[in-house]
């Protein structure tokens, strides 16, 4: 059986590969359509596309977070320093001739030198971007695992708390067509005493008596009610086994499921019934809530 799944999780990830330690984090909360967003370091900017395309396809509904760091191992460097010789010359040139025209002792050193910081630049060194972008996958499909599996067991408790609601709902269902008769009858009951009395010793006209039965009982009929509902709660529970995402499907059957309640409810001339008709659409709102976090 296929379980749903939440679209509540979280997975982390942390790996060495080569000369880098990748750590990937992946987080998601309820969202009516698929949303991303990633986080990555300037210099690997190019990811975040690619992630994005991967991540949709494995999550289908959500509002994700992607969060990458890509660090050089220790005694890995991943910059260069260059130096501007021509330039260094050039200062120390123009400090030499400072110290002839001024007549002061010239005490140039190195660690002096190097404070002239346009004598050096710094960048990057070139990296392979495929290369990369292997080794962040290889990380981001070990989070995303995690996080799936975190999704798995969290609608697995989701599932089980539906599937018995289903079966409140169904019992209720029960009980409403259990009472539909019994309202009939009190109805006709009512309906022969009330006219016995206005008759008085007068025989009661029975055939009277049983049209108006019979447009009182086509008034409260729910029978068609009822039975779409028991069939929209077999829909939901079949929907439950699909492998494919179906939060949508559930919300669309929940709008029909209050649909036939409210129906009931508008028919009813029942006090029973009618606290009835209000457990079930409390149930109903309870099934939509959960359902607002179903992927």
């Amino acid at each position: 059986m296929n379980m749903i799944k939440s679209m509540t999780g979280f997975g982390r990830a942390q790996k060495v590969i080569g000369t880098k330690e990748i750590t990937v984090e992946i987080k998601a909360v309820n969202h009516r359509y698929f949303e991303f967003s990633a986080r990555v370091p300037r210099a690997y900017s190019y990811l975040e596309e690619r992630l994005k395309s991967h991540v949709k396809t494995l999550v289908f509904r959500g509002k994700v977070e992607v969060s990458v760091s890509v660090a050089a191992i220790e005694g890995e460097t991943t910059t260069e320093v260059r130096i501007n010789h021509g330039l260094a010359k050039s200062y120390l040139q123009a400090l030499q001739s400072l110290s002839e025209e001024l007549q002061v002792r010239n005490d140039i050193t190195i660690s002096q030198l190097a404070r002239f910081s346009d004598i050096f630049s710094v960048s990057r060194a070139e990296e392979d971007e495929e290369e990369i972008w292997e080794m962040v996958k290889q990380t981001a499909d070990e989070a995303v695992e995690r996080f799936l599996n975190m999704r798995s067991a969290e609608g697995e408790k989701m599932e089980q708390d539906l599937l018995n609601r289903l079966c409140s709902i169904e019992s209720w269902v029960a009980q409403v067509e259990e009472q539909s008769p019994k309202t009939l009858a009190a109805y006709r009951s009512r309906l022969q005493t009330k006219m016995a009395e206005l008759l008085g010793d007068n025989t009661v006209d029975e055939q009277r008596i049983l049209s108006e039965a019979a447009i009182f009982a086509d008034k409260i009929a729910v029978d068609e009610e009822t039975v779409r509902l028991r069939s929209h709660i077999k829909q939901f529970r079949d929907i439950l086994k699909s492998n494919e995402p179906v939060g949508r499907k559930l919300d669309f059957l929940v709008q029909e499921f209050n649909r036939e309640a409210n129906t009931i409810g508008s028919k009813a001339q029942d006090v029973e019934v009618a606290k009835i008709v209000v457990d079930i659409k409390s149930e109903i709102e309870k099934i939509r809530e959960q359902i607002q976090n179903i992927e």
